[in-house]
Order: C-alpha cells, then sequence, then structure tokens
C-alpha cells in the first residue's frame, strides 16, 4: 500500500497516505494495547445502545469500515483532485480483482444490492440488442419480446426482481427446469434449454440473456457452462454467471466447470462475506466495448460519489494482499473437506456434494436406513409402499432434520448452519463456510465438535422413530386416547385425551378438553422425566393435544401411555366431582332458604299475633316467656343433604356424618429404584448390565416390591381363615393335661429362660 501511495504525485493524495498511515498506525498501537491487557474487542465492550448488538469484525473489518469515513473526508476535495483520486481508485480496484479472479480485460460496477449488478446488464444487454430503443422505446419490445432464461435452481425471488427494474411482463422469464434423468438434479438441463431458445425463435421471440449458476444458492452445484458458453455464442446470448464458488477462482486449483465462468460476458462477485469484510459492495465484472451503452446502462458513472464506493475495498485489498485473499478462501475451503470426510463415516448421514474434491458447500441430512434395502439404494423409499407412507416418511424424516438443524446450530454457533428445504430432497442442512466461516471466525475445532454433536443426535433420532410405531399402537390400544398423526412433529407423537362430554367429529376448540389438557401437561412436567412434553396445536382454533418430544432408547412406552391416560382419567373425574359439589351446594343453600323461610313463617303462626307488637309483646313475653328452640339448617357436602343443628344445641356435639369416599386414583405406579427417573424401562431383563450388578438391582427391585406388598401379605397371613361355626378352637381341641406336642420355636424358649433366670 505505501509502496502505491508514493508513486502519486499530487500533493494531496500524499497527505491522505499519510493520514491513512497514521490511522494504521493508531489502529495497530490500540490492538498491541488490547493484546498486552489481555483484552479483545467484543461487541460487549460497546457502550451505548449498540452494546450486545455489534459482532466482533477484526481488524480487517475496521480497516473497511475506515474506508466509509475516509470517503467522506475525500468528498471535500474540489472537484479536479477528487476526481484524479476516484478514478485511480475505482481502476486500482478494477484491475486488482480482474487479476486474483482470472477475469482479463474487464470492468467493474460497484454495487450495495447484490442483484443491482444484474439488472444493469440486462439493460446493458437490451441497449445491445435493440439499437433503436433509445428512441422507440417499449415499442422496439414489443414487435420482438426479449427472453430471459433462468435457472430453476436460482436464488427465489430473481425473475421478480428483475421484471421490476426493467419494467418488463412476467411472461418475458423463462424457467428452465434442472436435470431430471443424468447428472445433478440442480444443474440447468442444457438440452431443454436449447429446445426452448429454439421454440422462442420460431414464435418471434428475442433470446437476451441466460443467468448461470457456479455455485447455486442451495446447495451450491455449478452449471456446465462451458456448454452453456457455446450454446450462448451460437444464438447471441448474453451469459452471465453467479455463485459462491466463483470464490475459488483466486485458489491454484479450479475445476474446470467454474474455470468456464472466466469466458462469460459478466459475473457478480461477493467478497464482502467471502473474505470477512463488513459494508463491503458486491462487484459485478463484465466486457463491453461501447462506453456510451454502458454510460446508459448506469454501468458507469461521472458522480465521484459513485465511483468513491470502491474505497472500502480497495482498502481491504491492500491490506489482506494476495496471499491473504487467498489463505481465507482456501481455509472455508478446506473446511468443508475436513466436514465431507468426517460424515462419510457417520452412519444415517447422506451428502449431497456434487464435486468431493472441489465444493466448498456441504448439505448433508439424517436418513432412517430401509430394513432389508440394498446399501447401495439405501434411503430410496420402497416402490410398493403407498404414496401416503412414502409421503409421510417424507415429513417425518424431515421434521427430524429440522429439530438436529435447529439442534447443531444452538450447540455449534460458530458453524453457521443453515436449515433449508429442498424440493427434492427434503429438509437438509448446510454449511457454506465461504459466506460464514470469515464473519464468525470457524476453525477446523468447531468442525470437529459439529461432528461430535452430530454423532451424540444420532442414537435419539433413530430411536425416536423406533418408539413412534410403538407409541402408536400403544396408544390406539389405551382406552380414552387417540392418536394424531403429525408429520411435521420431530417426538415420539401426538396423543389427545377424549373426556366424556367430547364431540368426536368436531375438531373446533373444546374449553372442557384444554382444561384437562393443561391439567395433563402440567402434571407430566412435574414428573421430571427426560422427555419433554408441550401443549398445541399451534392454531388455537382446533382442539388441543399434547405433544411428546424425542427420546432415547430406554423409554418404556407402555409406561408412558398408561401413566397419560391414568393422569388424564383423574383430571377429569376430579374436575367433574368439582362440578357436582357445586351444584349441590347451590342447591342445599337454595333448599335451606326455603326451609328457613317457613320455620319463620311456623315460629310467628305459634307465638301469635300480639307478641309481635313492640309494647305488647315485650310485657307479654314478660310475664309468659316463650320457650323456644334455636333451630338451624347444616349442609352435609359426603351426604349432600341438608340437616336440622337442633341436635347440635340440645347435645353439644356435631354429628359425624358420612364417611367421605376416597379420592379417586389410577393403578399401582411401577416401582422404580432409587435414583431412576420416570418412564424409563426396568433393568431386570437387561442383558447389557453385569453380573453383579443386575443381581444388585433385581434384589433391590425384589425388597422394594416385597416392602410394599409386605403388610398385606402379614396381614393374611395372621388372619387367617376363619373357623367353622361350632368348631372348636385349638385350645379346647387339645386336653389341659396332655403333653406339648408342639415344638417350641428357639423364639419361644429365650424369654423362658430369661424368666426362669429373674425367678432364681
Amino acid at each position: 500500500m505505501d509502496a502505491s501511495l508514493e508513486k502519486i504525485a499530487d500533493p494531496t493524495l500524499a497527505e491522505m497516505g499519510k493520514n491513512l498511515k497514521e490511522a494504521m498506525k493508531m489502529l495497530e498501537d490500540s490492538q498491541r494495547t488490547e493484546e498486552e491487557n489481555g483484552k479483545k474487542l467484543v461487541s460487549g465492550d460497546i457502550p451505548g445502545p449498540l452494546q450486545g448488538r455489534i459482532q466482533n469484525i477484526g481488524e480487517q473489518g475496521h480497516i473497511a469500515l475506515l474506508g466509509h469515513s475516509l470517503g467522506a473526508y475525500i468528498s471535500t476535495l474540489d472537484k479536479e483532485k477528487l476526481r484524479k483520486l476516484t478514478t485511480r481508485i475505482l481502476s486500482d480496484t478494477t484491475l486488482w480483482l480482474c487479476r486474483i479472479f482470472r477475469y482479463e480485460n474487464g470492468c467493474a460496477y460497484f454495487h450495495e444490492e447484490e442483484r443491482e449488478g444484474l439488472a444493469k446488464i440486462c439493460r446493458l444487454a437490451i441497449h445491445s440488442r435493440y439499437e433503436d430503443f433509445v428512441v422507440d422505446g417499449f415499442n422496439v419490445l414489443y414487435n420482438k419480446k426479449p427472453v430471459i432464461y433462468l435457472s430453476a435452481a436460482a436464488r427465489p425471488g430473481l425473475g421478480q426482481y428483475l421484471c421490476n427494474q426493467l419494467g418488463l411482463p412476467f411472461p418475458c422469464l423463462c424457467r428452465v427446469p434442472c436435470n431430471t434423468m443424468f447428472g445433478s438434479q440442480h444443474q440447468m438441463d442444457v438440452a431443454f434449454l436449447e429446445k426452448l431458445i429454439k421454440d422462442d425463435i420460431e414464435r418471434g421471440k428475442l433470446p437476451l440473456l441466460l443467468v448461470a449458476n457456479a455455485g447455486t444458492a442451495a446447495v451450491g452445484h455449478t452449471d456446465k457452462i462451458g456448454r452453456l458458453k457455446e450454446l450462448c455464442e451460437q444464438y447471441g446470448i448474453w451469459l452471465h454467471v453467479e455463485g459462491v464458488n466463483l470464490a475459488t477462482l483466486a485458489l491454484g486449483y479450479v475445476s474446470s466447470s467454474v474455470l468456464a465462468a472466466t469466458k462469460c460476458d459478466s459475473m457478480t462477485l461477493t467478497p464482502g462475506p467471502w473474505l470477512g469484510l463488513p459494508a463491503v459492495p458486491a462487484v459485478t465484472l463484465y466486457k463491453h466495448d461501447d462506453p456510451a451503452l454502458t454510460l446508459v446502462a448506469g454501468l458507469t458513472s461521472n458522480k465521484p460519489a459513485d465511483k468513491l464506493r470502491a474505497l472500502p475495498l480497495w482498502l481491504s485489498l491492500q491490506y489482506l494482499g494476495l496471499d491473504g485473499i487467498v489463505e481465507r478462501i482456501k481455509h472455508a475451503c478446506q473446511l468443508s473437506q475436513r466436514l465431507q470426510e468426517s460424515l462419510k463415516k457417520v452412519n444415517h448421514i447422506k451428502i449431497l456434494v456434487e464435486d468431493e474434491l472441489s465444493s466448498p458447500v456441504v448439505v448433508f441430512r439424517f436418513f432412517q436406513e430401509l430394513p432389508g434395502s440394498d446399501p447401495v439404494l439405501k434411503a430410496i423409499p420402497v416402490p410398493s409402499m403407498a404414496p401416503s407412507a412414502v409421503g409421510r416418511e417424507r415429513h417425518s424424516c424431515d421434521a427430524l432434520n429440522r429439530w438436529l438443524g435447529e439442534q447443531l446450530k444452538q450447540l455449534v454457533p460458530a458453524s453457521g448452519l443453515t436449515v433449508m428445504d429442498l424440493e427434492v430432497e427434503g429438509v437438509c442442512i448446510r454449511f457454506s463456510p465461504l459466506m460464514t466461516a470469515a464473519v464468525l471466525g470457524t476453525r477446523g475445532e468447531d468442525v470437529d465438535q459439529l461432528v461430535a454433536c452430530i454423532q451424540s443426535q444420532l442414537p435419539i433420532l433413530t430411536c425416536t422413530l423406533q418408539l413412534r410405531e410403538e407409541f402408536k399402537q400403544e396408544v390406539t390400544a389405551a382406552a380414552g386416547l387417540l392418536h394424531v398423526d403429525d408429520p411435521n412433529w420431530p417426538g415420539i407423537g401426538v396423543v389427545r385425551y377424549e373426556h366424556a362430554n367430547d364431540d368426536k367429529s368436531s375438531l373446533k376448540l373444546d374449553p372442557e378438553g384444554e382444561k384437562i389438557h393443561a391439567g395433563l401437561l402440567k402434571k407430566l412436567n412435574e414428573l421430571e422425566s427426560d422427555l419433554t412434553f408441550k401443549m398445541g396445536p399451534e392454531y388455537k382454533s382446533m382442539k388441543s393435544c399434547i405433544y411428546v418430544g424425542m427420546a432415547s432408547d430406554d423409554v418404556d412406552i407402555s409406561e408412558l401411555v398408561e401413566t397419560i391416560a391414568v393422569t388424564a382419567r383423574e383430571i377429569e373425574e376430579n374436575s367433574r366431582l368439582l362440578e357436582n359439589m357445586t351444584e349441590v351446594v347451590r342447591k342445599g343453600i337454595q333448599e335451606a332458604q326455603v326451609q328457613l323461610q317457613k320455620a319463620n313463617e311456623e315460629r310467628l303462626l305459634e307465638e301469635g299475633v300480639l307478641r309481635q307488637i313492640p309494647v305488647v309483646g315485650s310485657v307479654l313475653n314478660w310475664f309468659s316467656p316463650v320457650q323456644a328452640s334455636q333451630k338451624g339448617r347444616t349442609f352435609n357436602l359426603t351426604a349432600g343433604s341438608l340437616e336440622s343443628t337442633e341436635h347440635t344445641y340440645v347435645y353439644k356435639v356435631q354429628g359425624t356424618g358420612v364417611t367421605p369416599p376416597q379420592t379417586p386414583s389410577g393403578t399401582r405406579t411401577k416401582q422404580r429404584l432409587p435414583g431412576q427417573k420416570p418412564f424409563k424401562r426396568s433393568l431386570r431383563g437387561s442383558d447389557a448390565l453385569s453380573e453383579t450388578s443386575s443381581v444388585s438391582h433385581v434384589e433391590d427391585l425384589e425388597k422394594m416390591e416385597h416392602l410394599s406388598s409386605g403388610p398385606e401379605q402379614d396381614a393374611l397371613e395372621t388372619t387367617g381363615p376363619e373357623p367353622p361355626p361350632g368348631a372348636p378352637s385349638p385350645q379346647e381341641a387339645e386336653p389341659l393335661g396332655a403333653p406339648q406336642s408342639r415344638v417350641q420355636r428357639p423364639e419361644d424358649d429365650r424369654p423362658q429362660v430369661e424368666d426362669a433366670e429373674s425367678l432364681r
């Protein structure tokens, strides 16, 4: 950077270089001071409202951000000096990018929006193919409609964006399907494209532009760019290439499919994510000889502010150097290769990679191998299976892959994983370090941690799939439970409790059922098991259900289903008992009011009218007092009846009433060893235990069962069968003077010996 600045003779540029060197020195000094103090500049050290919201951008990020501030400073120069400086910055940056990415004799357009460069290229192609477009405008397009060809694997919304920017109708877009028989299913079908081009020419349309992918947005596959270039030259079509794999052009080894992109008419690069540079514009490199058309299309500009967009990238490229740029891209590709090699050794993981030697994107997914299937054809549905069964299995695997992706993103945030839904393969997980490694600082240790997390989650996924059918059978066999088929749920399954007043023909919201399921969810979560329970569905207009989460191999499904059924039944019975009690109390109060009113009227008739007069009644009560008994009413909740309180006031004691019924409870819970969590399988039949541990666990379990049933068994043995009426007792059957024929136990001898010793 210093050498390039020294060549500039203008004193203003030299002064700018001096200020820039001072800023770099200050940045290096602050970085050295932070390293000495053992501190790092992180988002938490930034005060104010930005605290905790800015990522760690690194030193190269500070250089890029410094370019924006420096651009504002440079814009204050006089016009002539500003023109010279911006022209030099733009030409240097264009030359460096063309040399790094092997695009000879190209021009560059810097833009903030990634798709903006393609829109300008389309406008340039229109001006090049329609000579009278500047004069006649869209009348020229009406007579011969242009056609823009996009791959079916292109980024979503790209065609709509181009039509909105160019003012073209949507029929001007042509969606080219991908391969269906041979080659990658994410590559453009070249033979079908040629057929589409011929059909459009016969209909009087003009094939204008083709957008090819060097690394699709989804899985990173590259189209056959060499074959597409030959086809475009044959029919005079502009070829534009974009994709993440274009970054590998800076490496020493480049695949032939990506290397063919250097012969295209234009390409769009995104060096910001590749190199970890924030607020750096995207670049569109193109080749065209007519500067007037490029100016009309908006690819070139005479405004210094537009040229200053390249300043942050100009500073960053000089700071990193060629070696630094190549090292960052090479490191990202090595991370992809490391993950790919590790995943090959993991079972139940399918990798969707086009080129195993140089693909910078790794896409993988979990699958369950069908029993008895050919290992070569694994993960392919059996043709004899019904389409509904195949779709159900597809949705189940998609739900599990979505769960796996979310878990991995939380466990290894530095990996930068993305969960996406592909049309053919389903839900997959993408690892694209070229777009994330430089920003997140992904290292090889993070890849190893990612593989270890995948291996730790695989037993849970496989066991959950195996337990789903058993859970469905147990729920179907249980009374009062209904199995809900929800393939989008990644757990064991979904169950609904059908109460007595449940309308099975309707799926609308049921308040009583929602109350029961809410109580059931609370009870299940209080058990502190390894399973997770949730209540759904997401749409509140439907009936509530209990969603059972992921499980391990030692889950007792029968105990789980029995616990759900018994607990829900208890909650329903308790709720019904409370409602009945409320109704009984209400009726009892009404009946008590009627009886008290009737008793009051009878008392008035007995006392007479004279006793109700204020003065006469007092005198009459003084001469002849009334012996009135205190009568009231008490309500017996157990019997549900009204009783008089006369007995209470006379005998000064309350009635005992009827013994209340026992609270409804479920079956006897399964005995568990100390520390054993609910819904764990019993260790009695386990073959994986050692001899000593298995014997000790079985003995402990037998002791616990004996203690739980011991008092009842002892009571039965002590009581024994009752003798028939009239039969003599054992004491009466023996003569008084007969010798003792029974041999006393040693326990019976000990008290006698002690008594003899005390008599002595």
